[in-house]
């Protein structure tokens, strides 16, 4: 399946809903350290409920401990800066969606890192800001198992 990659995410309920998406849907979960709370947090817990038991969950020390370590096919960073809209992509089984915290997005670095073509975002109205974290990782995910027919 895909692995959902979340860098240095800040709020509790967002990543709970993100387990509770990993679960449901095969997908691997890696989240990229530091953390903005404890991985025992309630608001974490009562979020994902108890599919946290079902989700492959991974945390790495930094990304580039992720990169060198989680065997991948392409790495997809999700921001609102990309030209390229997601449904534009061919994705694979075992690519990357990667996903920045949520007061900031994705470091500038990284972006540049992973290539213009590997950059996706998702398309809102002009004078949207934008979308909750799990809304956007639920629509990315979806959209590449949908090209998969779900399987």
């Amino acid at each position: 399946m895909f692995h959902i990659v979340l860098f240095e995410p800040e709020i509790p309920p967002n990543t709970g809903n993100i387990i509770r998406l990993a679960a449901n849907t095969g997908c691997y979960l890696h989240l990229i350290e530091p953390l903005g709370f404890e991985l025992d947090d309630k608001r974490l817990r009562r979020a994902g409920l108890d599919y946290s038991e079902w989700a492959s969950i991974g945390s790495h020390e930094n990304f580039e401990k992720f990169k060198n370590t989680i065997n991948f096919n392409s790495l997809y960073g999700f921001t609102t800066k990309a030209q390229r809209v997601y449904s534009e992509v061919s994705f694979e089984p075992e690519d990357a969606l990667l996903f920045g915290p949520e007061t900031r997005g994705l470091p500038q670095n990284i972006l540049e890192s992973l290539g213009r073509d590997y950059c996706l975002r998702i398309p809102m109205v002009d004078s949207s800001r934008s979308l909750n974290l799990s809304n956007t990782v639920a629509i990315a995910t979806f959209e590449a198992w949908r090209q998969l027919s779900f399987k």
